[in-house]
């Protein structure tokens, strides 16, 4: 299992910390240090059958700063997936990885039901 994170988000903090009380195994990978590419990405989206744009951390500073509110209604999947590649700032987090099963964000009660 892959816990894909920002070591500093305090969401990530909280993740990592119920993993770990679960007592369950995972890799973690630093999601700036490590940026998802856009085939992990388009893969991850497919098998979590959301849409892409659940893939965006919109409350995120770079989100705001490229005024991605207005702009993502206009853009492709193709072209969601290829910005998001492009910074880990962007992706939303944390994000564990498990096969084809892919959780976006910490919802303590989703994970709970799937894990």
């Amino acid at each position: 299992m892959k816990f894909i994170c920002y070591p500093r988000c305090t969401t990530c903090q909280k993740a990592r910390k119920w993993l770990e009380e679960k007592g369950l195994e995972f890799e973690v990978r630093h999601i700036v240090e490590e940026n998802p590419s856009e085939e992990e990405l388009a893969a991850w989206i497919a098998d979590s059958g959301l849409p892409v744009k659940k893939f965006f951390n919109t409350s995120g500073l770079k989100y705001k700063e490229l005024q991605l509110k207005d702009r993502l209604p206009e853009m492709t999947d193709e072209e969601k997936i290829a910005l998001l590649a492009t910074d880990g700032m962007l992706v939303k987090r944390p994000l564990l990885v498990d096969g084809s099963r892919i959780l976006v964000g910490f919802k303590e009660a989703e994970w709970e039901g799937l894990l």
